[in-house]
């Protein structure tokens, strides 16, 4: 484990289709991490302290949504990681892989409206308690771009219940219910929150000047920044 916040490893996993692998690496290192590349077929993680499944189409989405990229050799051992403790971000489509892989419950349906959307979304975070949100607070409402097809988040009864129950819900859409998911869930955690999963895309509101419209300019701003500068400090903290 690193020891200062500049030399946190924080892994960025690509699979054929992957989109945001260097969005992603670049708020790695705008938050002061070190970005490290992660390919598909990696049998190890490289030594890296959290790592970040970013968007995209992995292997085009073919079959469902993540199903595939879940037997990547890369996923064994990230799998046995994350049940150890790593943290591990998944954004969009590494959300949707997360849920494939079983390190979160639920799964990923078309949207309601079966269209795709792209757009600046509000969000409410629910729980500033995990890894990738403690530099939030709970009750904060935040802007990231959303863009996605396969963005409806459902699951049973009993494991919304739980979800609930447990905190695991880490955030909620604000205002209209883009796609459809159930209770308006945007984001979950596993029970140990170092697993967060969620499909509006942080990476991409990291840097004035190319984020959303904030009260600074229409680009300026910057919540999706929170989330790396979060992982950075929980490592640092541990």
């Amino acid at each position: 484990m690193s020891e200062v916040l500049g030399g946190a490893r924080i892994g960025v996993i690509t699979f054929p289709g992957t989109l945001d692998d260097r969005d992603a690496a670049r708020a790695v290192r705008l938050a002061g991490g070190q970005a490290v590349s992660l390919w598909h077929g990696d049998a190890d993680l490289k030594n890296v302290d959290a790592v970040v499944l970013p968007g995209g189409f992995s292997y085009g989405d073919y079959l469902r949504a993540g199903a595939i990229s879940r037997f990547a050799p890369v996923m064994d051992v990230l799998i046995d990681a994350a049940n150890g403790g790593l943290p591990v971000l998944g954004i969009c489509n590494g959300f949707q892989v997360l849920t494939e892989s079983h390190l979160l419950p639920g799964s990923m349906i078309k949207n309601e409206g079966l269209a795709f959307l792209c757009k600046e979304q509000a969000l409410i975070v629910e729980n500033a308690d995990t890894a990738w949100t403690r530099n939030f607070t709970a009750g904060q409402q935040i802007t990231i771009p959303l863009k996605n097809q396969d963005g409806q988040f459902v699951a049973d009864e009993k494991t919304l219940d739980m979800l609930e129950a447990e905190g695991r819900v880490v955030f909620r859409y604000a205002g209209e219910n883009p796609n459809g998911s159930r209770r308006g869930i945007a984001g979950i955690s596993n029970a140990a929150g170092n697993v967060v999963g969620l499909m509006p895309h942080p990476e991409h509101a990291v840097e004035a000047g190319f984020g959303t419209a904030a009260a600074a300019g229409p680009r300026a701003g910057t919540d999706g920044l929170a989330f790396f500068t979060s992982v950075l400090g929980a490592l640092v903290n541990a």
